[in-house]
């Protein structure tokens, strides 16, 4: 079976669904948001700051979010390896588009489950 054609996609040649699908998912937000509060962070303190979060998926998440140059990750030679991550330009960037988004969603959360509920009956 031939595998389908990507190369030139609505998906590559849409910015907002290409980089969107990348950072938007369930963890990513909060992932970047959590970094941004803290400046620089050591994994097991983003771990442990986002306890429903496993360290499976956050480091999926932070490899992600480092392939798409938001977050920088610093290793450190040293026994045992330290590793800190913080934002990169293009990532600091980004806060206050999400932390608006974050608001709006805040701000409408009541209306949008009435909403849903009213539409599952």
């Amino acid at each position: 079976m031939k595998k389908k054609e990507t190369q030139n996609s609505m998906f590559e040649m849409c910015p907002m669904r290409n980089v969107i699908a990348r950072f938007g998912n369930k963890w990513g937000f909060l992932v970047l948001l959590t970094i941004y509060e803290h400046g620089t962070i050591r994994f097991n303190e983003l771990n442990r700051a986002i306890p429903d979060l496993s360290t499976r998926v956050l480091s999926s998440t932070l490899r992600t979010l480092e392939a798409d140059d938001l977050v920088l990750r610093k290793v450190y030679p040293e026994i045992p390896p330290r590793v800190e991550y913080s934002l990169t330009p293009i990532g600091e960037e980004l806060v206050p588009i999400v932390q608006e988004l974050t608001e709006w969603a805040s701000k409408n959360l009541t209306t949008i489950i009435k909403h849903r509920k009213k539409f599952e009956k």
